[in-house]
């Protein structure tokens, strides 16, 4: 398989930049977000999370998705020792070291989205179910819309259009 990698001169840092240099929606944008579940008796685990541009993983959710009930955000240092890439250019796949990859469902509503390729200033297109497979993803409900700052506190942003799943106590979202 053949990926097209594009560089711009400009930032793709963030979902929003990506999506204006890209020309495509918000929702199109995979962001990489970086996870870890400690424990004591291994190694700290890298979970990625490819999230919908317009969403943030619900911890709570990702925890009751992954069985690990002490998950949390990577700190930008441990993203970058887990996977080999900065935060901003972390691309789905072709990380240092194995990683357990859990997909946001939203982004197979789009035949294409786009991710990074490695640096915040490229990035590439893909078919959502392609990503999947080369991703070793599962697809699995762990985000919520972006509560954007004009919009009213909305409870904890449980709102969702996800299907109905136990969800452990609200921890925050990312």
């Amino acid at each position: 398989m053949t990926l097209e990698v594009t560089v711009f001169a400009e930032s793709t840092h963030t979902a929003e930049e990506a999506a204006a240099a890209v020309g495509a929606e918000l929702g199109q944008i995979v962001k990489s977000l970086v996870f870890v579940a400690p424990r004591a008796d291994r190694p700290v685990e890298p979970i990625l999370c490819l999230v919908s541009g317009t969403n943030r993983v619900d911890v709570a959710r990702l925890a009751a998705v992954t069985g690990e009930p002490h998950i949390r955000r990577a700190t930008a240092r441990e993203a970058n020792e887990l996977t080999g890439f900065v935060i901003g250019g972390i691309p789905p796949l072709g990380h240092l070291r194995t990683t357990r990859v859990v997909m946001d469902p939203d982004l197979g509503r789009f035949s294409t989205v786009w991710a990074a390729a490695g640096t915040s200033t490229a990035v590439f297109p893909v078919a959502p179910a392609t990503l999947r497979a080369l991703a070793n993803a599962v697809v699995a409900p762990i985000a919520v819309e972006a509560q954007r700052s004009s919009d009213p506190p909305t409870g904890g942003g449980r709102e969702t259009s996800v299907p109905a799943m136990p969800v452990p106590d609200p921890a925050p979202a990312v």
